[in-house]
């Protein structure tokens, strides 16, 4: 199928509740504007350079996801235009958000990134280290972040009932901090599922999924 059929056959299985970020991480401009021209404007990258490049390029009217692995000192490029920061995996990381907010007058909404995985090669915050986050001083006083929900990858297996559990225990973590709203903290988004494992990340609660190759294709590792 083309990509928009891909793209029309993944959205009209979806509910309602669910959002579909398209994640465009090694594909070209062109095929972005494949995505853009059927209507969807939600586009997930995984590295900063990636997404500044294709921000300059495309239409203003785009929401940027950055849902990959976020260093400190690439957090000043994306300040400006990101929507949504998913992979925040550190109180460090998280206060330099905030700095860069401050500097571009705007508060930034942030995911904290959650370790439920069974691989030493994916990151993320364990329960206890979120809890700690959440209850420090230092993150309570930061006013231009805001903790919108959580994210988290399941192990890339094809064992299905580990990546349910996986899935399960990070809804039961985020519906257990839902009733608590501050002035930076407001779960709203739970960010689970990718093109092998959305359908399963859905029936588990997730209201954001993050799809690229069900949309793309393969991805070009040569760019």
């Amino acid at each position: 199928m083309s990509i928009q059929a891909n793209l029309h056959h993944i959205k009209s299985s979806l509910p309602t509740e669910v959002t579909l970020i398209a994640v465009t991480k090694t594909h070209p401009s062109e095929k972005l504007m494949e995505v853009y021209n059927a209507g969807h404007k939600i586009f997930g990258e995984n590295k900063v350079q990636e997404m500044c490049d294709k921000y300059t390029e495309l239409p203003k009217d785009i929401e940027w996801h950055l849902i990959g692995h976020l260093q400190t000192n690439k957090v000043k490029y994306i300040a400006p235009f990101v929507s949504l920061i998913h992979s925040v995996d550190s109180l460090k990381l998280l206060q330099e958000i905030n700095k860069q907010g401050i500097k571009n007058n705007r508060v930034i909404d942030c995911l904290l990134q959650i370790y439920i995985a069974d691989e030493e090669t994916k990151f993320g915050l364990s329960f206890e280290e979120a809890e700690s986050l959440l209850n420090s001083l230092e993150y309570i006083q930061l006013k231009n972040i805001r903790i919108t929900g959580f994210m988290g990858m399941a192990t890339n297996t094809d064992d299905q009932d580990k990546i349910r559990k996986e899935f399960r225990s990070l809804k039961l973590f985020f519906d257990k901090h839902t009733p608590l709203v501050t002035s930076n903290f407001s779960l709203l988004t739970l960010s689970m599922g990718m093109s092998s494992d959305y359908l399963i990340a859905i029936e588990e609660g997730s209201n954001m999924i993050r799809v690229g190759s069900s949309i793309f294709g393969n991805r070009n590792y040569n760019l």
